[in-house]
């Protein structure tokens, strides 16, 4: 996905339609961010399903291919459910507007999801299991269907004919991330598109107005910590501001753009009405300070990789360091690019802390620590150079 990701901007490039890098780097900050409590939910989750397997109302046979095509057929319904609930329910909606919150769409879009996705998004197949349908056929399913969505986000796919008929295209997704009135609640399906022409949610996408691209009330920062739960603040002011219990839940369990006096889903005639050209944020960053945070971002994903492969032979206080490292270091790169003032301070402190970690050979490859400790070292003495010429700049001025 990272190759396929790089290789699209680098198409793009050679179109002379560049990705931000601001907002590429928020997408994978999200995608690495997202994956650290994969381990403990899909466990949990599965066991979960197995549970209630026990009560299974048939046996299927595992081996069968008619099983392994109403899995297929069941988890693309199943998906179609969780993605619109994901959307009308305001709770689950503070959750998923960080995939929607890029404003460019590209293959780092898929990527771009909320720490909390994957945990509300699996216990929606558990219905599944009373139907008989055995573990592995669900299981191999849910990772065909998310890996069929990544190659729905991009614009370098135009329209592809009859296809677009049965399946959902990145043309039919394209909608569905558009901020446009038109597109809003649009286009849930992730395989098949019989579900949104069904339940009367599919919208074609019109070749006289441009889509624009992220959340109607955008939020002008790249930081990858406030992209996660800044929703929620919202939320809960909004529940908090209703005058009756009622009112408080139907701010949790209805719509987004849901008000007293109105249908569950809110009044689309009040909604905001996003037009194209949309000014997008684009905090300038030089190069080279770009490679820094990707280089960082890079030992982050290293990092926990190595932790998930190794998770039965490492001690938990390893697992828990390695956590604080990715989710750390994901928040200082993104407030690096958005040129947040306390940055560098945290940075440097951050540096200081990795060499003192690193000392103690945590993924326990010499050759690897070494070059780890080298690349901190040389960052903290960057970081620590910055901040004593700024501190000797104000003192002279």
């Amino acid at each position: 996905m990272l190759f396929i990701t790089f290789l699209e901007f680098t198409v793009l490039y050679m179109l002379g339609k560049p990705t931000r890098l601001g907002q590429l780097n928020s997408s994978l900050g999200c995608a690495l961010f997202s994956e650290v409590p994969t381990l403990v939910v899909t466990g949990a989750s599965l066991i979960g399903y197995d549970w209630i397997f026990k009560f299974r109302l048939w046996d299927l046979p595992w081996d069968s291919p008619y099983t392994w095509l109403g899995a297929f057929t069941g988890i693309d319904f199943c998906y179609y459910w969780i993605h619109r609930a994901n959307h009308e329910l305001n709770i689950l909606w503070a959750i998923h507007q960080v995939h929607h919150s890029s404003e460019d769409y590209n293959f780092g879009t898929a990527m771009r999801n909320s720490v909390f996705q994957r945990a509300t998004n699996l216990a929606f197949y558990y219905p599944l299991a009373l139907l008989g349908l055995p573990l592995p056929t669900i299981a191999v399913h849910i990772a065909f269907n998310y890996l069929f969505q990544f190659w729905l986000h991009t614009e370098l796919v135009g329209n592809l004919g009859p296809i677009e008929w049965f399946f959902i295209t990145p043309s039919h997704h394209r909608v569905h991330h558009g901020a446009n009135k038109w597109c809003l609640d649009k286009n849930y399906g992730s395989v098949l598109v019989i579900w949104d022409r069904f339940f009367g949610t599919f919208e074609a996408e019109r070749n006289n107005e441009e889509i624009v691209y992220g959340l109607t009330n955008q939020p002008q920062t790249y930081n990858v910590i406030w992209h996660q739960f800044f929703y929620f603040v919202e939320v809960y002011r909004k529940a908090r501001s209703m005058s009756t219990w009622g009112d408080s839940l139907k701010a949790l369990f209805y719509g987004p753009g849901w008000t007293p006096g109105m249908p569950r889903l809110g009044d689309p005639s009040t909604f905001t009405d996003v037009k194209a050209p949309r000014v997008k944020y684009d905090p300038r960053m030089s190069l080279w300070m770009f490679l820094y945070i990707v280089s960082h971002l890079a030992l982050a994903l290293l990092a926990q990789h190595w932790t998930v492969s190794h998770y039965m032979m490492v001690p938990s206080s390893t697992v828990f360091s390695v956590i604080i490292f990715v989710c750390v270091t994901v928040s200082v790169m993104s407030a690096l690019f958005d040129r947040w003032p306390w940055a560098p301070v945290v940075e440097t402190a951050r540096c200081a802390a990795c060499i003192l970690c690193f000392t103690t050979r945590i993924i326990f490859i010499p050759a690897m620590d070494t070059a780890i400790l080298v690349v901190f070292s040389a960052s903290l003495l960057y970081w620590t150079m910055m901040l004593s010429f700024s501190i000797m700049t104000k003192k002279i001025k």
